[in-house]
């Protein structure tokens, strides 16, 4: 899509965007340097603007979403890969959660909690303030966020009452940016004070500030990419060499454990123990609903 054929696209933008995200990496995104991460003080608060970008040329949506698995085994390991299902593919982590569930224990509905996969989302954003990195005020970054900020996003453009006009955040004309507070609750970020601001032009609606940006999007597509994705062979080893082989087959059927074995072939991406983020949930069988950092994450993985 031409910068042209964005603007005149504008008025369809968010009902095609809602209907998107009712209906439902870069390979190596810790430590890439095109991934921001915001900064937070000694209490765990911190505070920047962000305003959300638009779907780059030759993309139908301004975000990508993708699932991924990370949780300590009984053989000290860590397992922390993308999921299969990310990509509508059967995943070995999935599939053993669901037998865990089904035995009707509640320690094995427990260990499927511990288990279960996490929803990322990944869109481009403007910097537009960042104190505690100011030398990223201006730039343009991929940006990883979990269902709370999604949940925000959805609700200024489907909102609740009448007297409140639907917004389209990525918009470049007529979008809002994003204030995002983030407080320490309980040892987990917590996001709910971040809001959108008034809806306003990014650069006053110059156009050649904004193709200038709109020239620098990332793509997302990667994060979607098969070929950016283990087989299912290979996560299975993982799996089996974190949990251990015995685990497995505890408490299962001899029909499940078979199912389990079977191998099936996706193809491969190169991924390291230190590249997921980390999600909490209390629900075992929704998904994740608060952000953490990659950094954090990768502290657990290295201990």
């Amino acid at each position: 899509m031409s910068f042209e054929k964005l603007k005149q696209n504008r008025d369809s933008a968010i009902s095609k965007l809602v209907s998107a995200a009712d209906s439902s990496s870069e390979k190596k995104t810790y430590g890439d340097d095109r991934v921001w991460k915001p900064t937070v003080d000694k209490a765990g608060n911190g505070y920047a603007v962000l305003r959300f970008l638009p779907a780059g040329a030759g993309e139908d949506l301004p975000w990508v979403r993708y699932w991924d698995h990370g949780f300590k085994g009984s053989t000290g390991r860590w397992y922390i890969e993308r999921s299969l299902t990310s990509i509508g593919q059967p995943d070995p982590v999935s599939e053993l959660n669901s037998q865990l569930w089904n035995t009707g224990r509640d320690e094995d509905k427990e260990l499927a909690r511990l288990r279960k996969r996490r929803l990322h989302h990944v869109s481009n954003v403007l910097v537009v303030s960042d104190s505690g990195n100011p030398e990223n005020e201006g730039k343009v970054f991929l940006y990883e966020y979990g269902k709370k900020i999604m949940d925000k996003i959805m609700d200024v453009m489907q909102p609740q009452f009448q007297d409140e006009t639907p917004i389209n955040p990525f918009d470049f004309w007529s979008g809002a940016n994003f204030k995002l507070k983030i407080r320490n609750v309980e040892g987990y970020r917590n996001y709910d004070k971040s809001e959108f601001d008034s809806t306003a032009s990014l650069f006053d609606g110059d156009e050649a500030q904004l193709e200038e940006v709109y020239n620098k999007l990332h793509k997302l597509s990667e994060f979607t990419d098969p070929e950016n994705y283990k087989s299912y062979s290979d996560l299975k080893r993982k799996l089996f060499e974190v949990i251990g082989e015995a685990e497995v087959a505890t408490g299962l059927s001899t029909e499940q454990q078979v199912e389990l074995n079977t191998v099936k072939e996706a193809p491969v991406m190169n991924t390291t123990e230190s590249e997921a983020p980390v999600e909490k949930s209390d629900d075992a069988t929704s998904e994740g609903n608060s952000d953490d950092t990659l950094s954090y994450f990768a502290k657990l993985a290295s201990s």
